[in-house]
């Protein structure tokens, strides 16, 4: 993973180090005009792209907003206060009230935007006289301007849309534009990367860069997502019936035969097989070695297991969830799945005995967790981090296909679910006339802790309904409030309220 490619990351994470966290939108940085002069300056900006799935952490990010929002997690917690169990509870006061994880994606995302708009205000032919150069340059830079535009629909529907780099005081006049509009700069951006992109390369130097299959298959993802439910609020919702053009897209990307499942669940996770066929795109972590810097290593595991358990394995400081509000598998999801489903065990530890022996009877996630592989800090884990994989695009495939996408057949339905069931030992239990709550089921085991839940529920117009029935059968404390379709969107924090006040107005019901 050592590439030149993500050497060039810390180079220029160290080269953007000085710019403002953003309470509201990007803001340009004084000194762009001074560093994009050559190809290579913008080799170096063009792998900064790729931090802003660092900051924040795009696993750890999802885990919290989609993961424990979902029915995947019960964390309401019994005492004391951990920023987790606002989004669990859906208290809407205290998540609109700057919460730091709500308040994180949000800056995050239009950091990253930033980056990728300087990029494209920046590049031209005097400076990248390359065509094949300046064109994957800038494919590269529209993916993730997408990504990230993509990324904040989801989480709070209506959002500003930046397309070029606006100074401060721009900045401060820009409004939230209806969710259609950020649509399609999204959709634009991602088929003008879907032509300047490559295919994936076996090159070490190409890994983890986004390539024409990611933009179809995020893009395959933005029409599944649009044409979902409205709930009557402004999500992400807009019940356009696209599922033909992204089956169209699914189906490029299966005909490519550039993309296979791994043989074993257990494989696709393995720190000594990243990059593997099954992956299409991922957030690269880097092994920081024999230092104990930040690096560019994840913390996804540390947000799952809890604080005792990491003690008692030696994990270099271990930190890890409290015991008064863990992060616990739901009992629906442990009991969804079937007995022999590898899936299960492999991402769900039962049990452990602490660092004094004490037997502790509670479940935890560890799937992207190898004690074998243990950084020397809790911040450093070097296993990637799978945001677009090819059974994602098996199942995204059958999804449209039941939606109404055209040009498939509840055979076909069946036989994609079949391939992924297979290969979670399930080979015995064939399911058929799969329907979309099966389906769903089906994703929410292959998919755990992969950030998806929150998004797939939504997207299909069931979160209502699940997330009603999981707080009567789950919640025995009594400390979620019901959900509503406001609770869908998160809300803006009041930090982005007060800054040019009146530009922008909450979402309904915060």
């Amino acid at each position: 993973m050592k590439t030149k490619f993500i050497l060039y990351i810390i180079i220029i994470t160290g080269c953007l180090s000085c710019e403002k966290q953003l309470d509201q939108a990007p803001i340009s940085n004084p000194s762009a005009s001074n560093f994009y002069r050559n190809t290579a300056d913008f080799q170096q900006a063009v792998a900064g792209l790729y931090q802003g799935l660092h900051n924040p952490d795009y696993g750890v990010s999802h885990f919290d907003l989609s993961e424990v929002r979902s029915d995947n997690v019960y964390s309401p917690g019994t005492s004391g206060v951990r920023d987790w169990i606002p989004i669990n509870n859906f208290e809407k006061a205290s998540l609109a009230a700057n919460h730091p994880i709500v308040s994180a994606a949000w800056n995050g995302d239009y950091n990253a935007i930033l980056r990728a708009n300087t990029i494209l205000d920046k590049l031209d032919a005097t400076v990248v006289p390359d065509d094949a150069i300046r064109d994957r340059m800038e494919g590269e830079a529209k993916f993730f301007r997408a990504f990230f535009h993509f990324d904040l629909v989801r989480w709070f529907g209506k959002v500003a849309i930046f397309d070029h780099v606006a100074t401060p005081t721009e900045a401060l006049t820009i409004p939230r534009s209806p969710v259609a509009d950020v649509y399609e700069l999204i959709i634009s951006d991602l088929q003008t990367a879907i032509t300047k992109l490559p295919p994936k390369s076996a090159a070490a130097a190409e890994r983890g860069r986004a390539t024409t299959d990611a933009a179809k298959g995020l893009l395959a993802l933005v029409y599944l997502t649009r044409s979902g439910p409205t709930y009557n609020i402004e999500g992400p919702g807009l019940a356009t019936n696209d599922y033909a053009a992204a089956l169209t897209l699914l189906n490029e990307i299966i005909a490519s035969t550039r993309y296979s499942l791994q043989n074993t669940y257990t494989s696709v996770f393995s720190y000594t097989n990243e990059n593997n066929a099954e992956i299409i795109f991922d957030m690269q972590n880097v092994d920081p070695g024999t230092t104990a810097d930040a690096g560019l290593g994840t913390q996804l595991p540390s947000v799952m297991y809890e604080g005792a358990y990491a003690n008692a394995v030696k994990i270099g400081f271990a930190g890890g969830i409290d015991i008064d509000a863990p992060k616990l598998p739901s009992n629906d999801l442990r009991t969804s799945f079937e007995g022999a489903d590898t899936r299960d065990d492999f991402s769900i530890l039962p049990n452990y005995t602490d660092l004094n022996g004490n037997f502790i009877d509670r479940a935890q996630f560890v799937k992207f967790l190898d004690l074998a592989k243990k950084p020397l800090v809790r911040f450093n884990f070097a296993i990637n981090f799978p945001i677009l994989r090819y059974a994602d695009v098996l199942l995204m495939k059958a999804e449209a296909i039941l939606r109404g996408g055209g040009g498939g057949t509840q055979a076909e339905v069946d036989a994609l679910v079949k391939q992924v069931r297979d290969r979670a030992g399930l080979s015995g239990s064939v399911l058929t006339n799969v329907t979309l709550d099966q389906l769903l089921a089906e994703r929410r085991r292959e998919f755990i802790a992969e950030g998806k839940r929150w998004h797939d529920l939504v997207r299909t117009g069931k979160v209502l309904d699940v997330m009603t029935a999981f707080d009567a059968a789950e919640d025995a404390t009594n400390k979620m409030n019901a959900i509503t379709a406001n609770d869908i969107i998160y809300p803006l924090s009041q930090a982005q309220l007060s800054v040019s006040p009146g530009l922008y107005t909450q979402n309904p019901g915060y």
